[in-house]
């Protein structure tokens, strides 16, 4: 396979095909070795538009998804930002090329040690990684934009809560065969507002589905 050829092809038929155009998030895809991050076997297919296997259950996104998610949070180079579900890293890696500091978690340590290692080849020293469960976090304020890279039932203000104002969260909630992509914006004085993006599907988070337990 000729990488380089595979990756405008991705590019350009994929990525600006679904309307990302801005060039920083461009670059940042085609500067970012997708091939060194999708797993053992899935080499042929690193730069196909199609959800990629990784362990216990989970997916590395499709490119254009990839795309639209970092396109809409519009992260500044100063700027702080969340990463729920680190997955094979590759979304990870992306955003330290965007912002000033990039917190990415993830329940399944594996990934997180998987990981590490790449940041360090890539001299991504912006990243900060943590072994948790993104349901769980209580995190404040503290950041400027949040990709959460599985889906949810429904939006609630769990991830609001850990913006800054201005911030941005992009999240598909919903549950198979329809999901929704939604940008929210977070307003001064706690008010924020939706904006839907587009259809897809995405694997739930970890315990982002499990029912309330019964209660006598």
């Amino acid at each position: 396979m000729n990488l380089e050829h595979a990756r405008s092809q991705m590019l350009r038929q994929q990525i600006r095909a679904w309307e990302v155009l801005d060039d920083r998030v461009l670059e940042a895809l085609g500067s970012t070795l997708r091939e060194q991050f999708v797993p053992a076997g899935y080499a042929d297919v690193a730069f196909a538009d199609l959800e990629i296997p990784l362990a216990h259950g989970q997916h590395m996104m499709s490119p254009s998804v990839e795309g639209r998610l970092l396109q809409s949070l519009q992260i500044e180079p100063v700027e702080r930002v969340l990463e729920i579900g680190t997955g094979s890293g590759f979304l990870t890696a992306c955003l330290a090329r965007l912002a000033d500091t990039v917190v990415s978690i993830d329940i399944f340590a594996a990934f997180i040690d998987a990981a590490r290692p790449k940041f360090e080849q890539l001299d991504l020293a912006n990243v900060e990684l943590r072994v948790a469960d993104g349901l769980a976090l209580d995190y404040e304020g503290e950041f400027d934009a949040i990709a959460v890279t599985g889906s949810v039932p429904e939006l609630d203000d769990h991830f609001i809560r850990m913006l800054r104002p201005g911030g941005r969260l992009f999240l598909v909630t919903g549950r198979e065969p329809i999901m929704e992509a939604q940008l929210v914006t977070l307003h001064a004085y706690g008010s924020w507002t939706r904006q839907s993006l587009f259809e897809t599907l995405l694997t739930p988070l970890v315990n982002a589905d499990t029912p309330p337990p019964f209660v006598l």
